[in-house]
């Protein structure tokens, strides 16, 4: 300060004034020149992305991943419950599995009685609706339980999982559920299914059949020895001991913030890891496990519950364990803005050549919905199961879709977008449904799925203009023609079916129209009426028609609006 610069501690200060300081204080100064450009550290860039190969030393056995897939109502929740022991079926709304779960369950090994052999299992939604989320499931799976109940057979969604387990080249095993039903027969199961490549070992297959009963518990045991021995012939292994991988089955938005149940496929997760799923990242900050109990870390095979993340993920997704939050954090944004770009490339550019075209495909009837549901899988399911409605005269647009309870910014994209706002499993926030009245926002919330696709099916066709039908509601006949002394013809006829009503009439003459119109006035006698039932006579004068002749039919129509069908 003396040298009049005012630097604080970590400032720097030019050779002159710092050589002057030395000199004061006793010291010797050197001042030393680096080469150019050797200032700049360039920390070669991390690469995040590869996947190390585990060498075959390090690999341990793991516990086999199992998913039941079958056709609804067959009994798969049913036989996981039985081998759970626990209750989810009574649980799920009109007995419909809706959500992705995942259990580990451990055994008595078969073989080695005094060994624990782990099982995990994935209870996928057999729905047709869920088979988005299906295909996935497979695709993270080791064996596929494929359930059929023997008093129904093979039924199109128990073939849909079966081409879903062939595509991702998974050993199957059939469990014939119900072989305690009176109308059970189990034989054809396996006829049906010998047609489609699996041939049961008692045939000479190398598909394993066990008969099973998840209300009597019969054949359980079984069904999990056959599952154990056939995960020992595939030898499943993975590394315990590095970052981990694996894949999220399901995530929801709960008032703990974003939650996603994965799967590790390898590797180890802890608490207080950094994990990075799709754009998302954040810290381990509590994993769970089925029952609810807090785990330290969960190794391969396992299924938990993770809290921490920035966002809820898609289900499906592919998850990994990064070194520190940097490398997160950048990873994200490098996808986030990748997703932006492929949106960007999607819109429609609007010019002045086709902005004639494209204000009249807007004009054309859209119903836009807006679609909440309580877990990522539900959300793709319903959007997919919308998408997949098809009709020529109405689009259906999803204009918004995510996780979560219906918020007022739902209501007010839907304001802004004239649409409808769906909530599936979830529920309205506080002040939302009075922000709806005002703005004449329509909300509706469902529990099982059928439903909200029906009802999204009448709701276009009810934008559709109704058709206007001509129907016949009676006709005359006429006997003799009077001719007024003013001008002009009455017929005098006799009512032969239905009735006569002021409006709208035509004139038939041997099967062909003559004259279409309306009526002058319709007279009984001397009263004008205003109808006349069949059997009765009746005099009819007609607006610009007066060359009637005996024999002609007079025929009275009314127009009716009718729904539109899609």
């Amino acid at each position: 300060m003396e040298l009049g610069v005012f630097a604080n501690v970590n400032q720097s200060i030019d050779e002159i004034t710092a050589q002057k300081l030395c000199a004061k204080y006793g010291f010797r100064f050197e001042a030393e020149k680096r080469e150019r450009g050797a200032g700049i550290v360039h920390a070669p860039p991390m690469p995040v992305e590869k996947d190390v190969e585990d060498k075959p030393e390090e690999l341990r056995l793991r516990a086999p991943v199992v998913t039941i897939m079958g056709h609804v109502d067959h009994g798969k929740t049913t036989l996981l419950d039985v081998i759970r022991k626990s209750n989810v079926a009574a649980k799920e709304a009109g007995g419909i599995t809706q959500h992705i779960g995942a259990y580990t369950i451990s055994i008595p090994h078969p073989e080695r009685k005094n060994e624990r052999q782990q099982i995990t299992f994935l209870d996928t939604p057999g729905h047709a609706a869920f088979s988005s989320m299906r295909a996935r499931g497979a695709n993270v799976t080791d064996i596929v339980v494929l359930v059929v109940a023997a008093n129904d057979g093979v039924m199109p969604q128990t073939l849909e999982a079966l081409s879903h387990a062939q595509a991702a080249k998974v050993p199957t095993i059939v469990a014939v559920n119900k072989s305690d039903h009176p109308n059970a027969n189990p034989m054809r199961v396996r006829q049906q299914l010998q047609d489609k490549g699996l041939v049961c070992e008692e045939w000479g297959g190398s598909t394993i059949f066990v008969d099973i009963s998840a209300l009597t518990q019969q054949g359980i045991d079984k069904l999990l020895e056959m599952i154990v021995l056939q995960a020992e012939v595939l030898e499943l292994k993975a590394n315990p001991e590095r970052p981990a991988k694996g894949n999220v089955i399901e995530s929801g938005l709960e008032p703990g913030g974003p939650t996603a149940t994965v799967l590790v496929r390898k590797g180890t997760l802890h608490v207080g890891d950094m994990v990075i799923c799709g754009q998302y990242w954040g810290k381990v900050r509590a994993l769970i496990n089925e029952e609810g109990k807090r785990l330290k870390a969960a190794g391969p095979s396992v299924a938990v519950k993770v809290l921490g993340l920035n966002g809820v993920p898609e289900a499906g997704l592919e998850f990994s364990v990064v070194e520190n939050e940097k490398d997160a954090r950048a990873l994200a944004e490098e996808r986030i803005e990748k997703v932006r770009g492929e949106e960007k490339e999607r819109r429609p550019q609007v010019t002045l050549e086709n902005l004639f075209e494209t204000l009249a495909s807007e004009s054309s009837k859209v119903l836009k919905v807006v679609v909440k549901a309580d877990t990522q899988g539900s959300v793709e399911a319903i959007v997919e199961a919308l998408n997949k409605i098809e009709s020529e005269k109405v689009a259906l647009e999803v204009i918004h879709s995510a996780v979560g309870t219906i918020t007022e910014s739902d209501v007010l994209l839907a304001s802004a977008s004239k649409a409808i706002v769906l909530g599936f499993h979830t529920r309205v926030d506080n002040g939302v449904s009075d922000l709806a009245k005002r703005e004449g926002v329509q909300m509706k919330l469902y529990a099982i799925i059928y439903e909200l696709i029906d009802e999204v099916k009448e709701a276009m066709a009810g934008l559709l203009d109704p058709l206007v039908k001509e129907i016949v509601v009676g006709s005359a006949e006429v006997r003799k023609v009077f001719a007024l002394s003013k001008g002009g013809n009455v017929a005098g006829c006799v009512v032969t079916s239905g009735r006569i009503v002021k409006g709208k009439m035509r004139v038939q003459r041997r099967k062909g129209l003559i004259y279409e119109g309306v009526s002058l006035s319709l007279r009984r006698f001397q009263d004008e009426v205003n109808e006349v039932r069949a059997g009765m006579e009746c005099g009819i004068r007609l607006d610009g028609f007066n060359d009637f002749q005996v024999g002609d039919a007079i025929e009275c129509c009314t127009l009716e609006k009718v729904p539109q069908k899609l």
